[in-house]
C-alpha cells in the first residue's frame, strides 16, 4: 500500500540495504588498491629552466622536513598517509564487526563511523593543493607544476573510500543487539 511512517516524526521509513556490506567491501578494496600507486608514483611534476623533478607524497614530506618546514610536513603526512590508512582500518573494522554480529562497543563503533564520515569531507585537501599549485605556477618555459598520476590515484582512492563509508548502513551496528536478545 503506502510507505511505512515513523510514529514519532512521521518520516518515511527506509528498509536496510541487503547489499550494504558487499558495497562497503568493494569500494574499500578499490580505495586501498588505488592508495598504493598514489604513494608510489609522483604526485607533482615540476619543470624549471634547470631541472625536472618528480615528487611522491612521502618524498614531499621528506623535502619539507629537509627545508625545516616541520609543521607543514606533519600536516601533509597526517592528511595524506595517516588519515587515509586510519579510514581504511576503521571502515574494515566496522564492516567486520557487523559481519560477526558483535554487540561489544556499539556506542564507540557508532562514534567511529561518525568520525569517518566527518573526515571524509576533508580528505580531498591534497588534491586541491595540487590543483591550486598547478594552476598558479605556469610560467611557460621558466617553471611549471603539473599533477602526476598519483594525484588521480589519490583522488579516486579518497572518493572510493567515501563511497565505502556512505554504503555502510550504520543501523547494522544496532541490528546485532536485536539478534542477540
Amino acid at each position: 500500500m503506502g510507505t511505512a511512517r515513523c510514529a514519532r516524526c512521521h518520516g518515511a521509513l527506509q528498509s536496510r540495504d541487503t547489499q550494504s556490506l558487499q558495497k562497503v567491501w568493494a569500494w574499500l578494496i578499490a580505495g586501498v588498491i588505488l592508495f598504493i600507486p598514489a604513494n608510489i608514483y609522483p604526485m607533482l611534476l615540476t619543470n624549471t629552466l634547470v631541472e625536472k623533478s618528480e615528487s611522491t607524497i612521502l618524498g614531499g614530506v621528506v623535502d619539507l622536513v629537509h627545508h625545516h618546514a616541520y609543521g607543514i610536513a606533519a600536516i601533509v603526512f597526517v592528511a595524506s598517509i595517516l588519515i587515509p590508512l586510519g579510514k581504511f582500518l576503521a571502515i574494515a573494522y566496522l564492516a567486520l564487526s557487523v559481519q560477526r554480529r558483535s554487540v561489544i562497543n556499539m556506542h564507540q563503533r557508532h562514534k567511529l563511523y561518525d568520525v569517518v564520515e566527518f573526515i571524509g569531507r576533508w580528505s580531498m585537501i591534497d588534491v586541491f593543493v595540487v590543483a591550486i599549485l598547478s594552476a598558479l605556477v605556469q610560467l611557460n618555459t621558466i617553471a611549471s607544476i603539473n599533477p602526476g598520476i598519483a594525484a588521480v590515484s589519490f583522488a579516486l582512492s579518497v572518493i572510493f573510500t567515501m563511497f565505502s563509508a556512505q554504503s555502510f548502513d550504520a543501523r547494522m551496528i544496532w541490528d546485532a543487539d536485536r539478534t542477540a536478545t
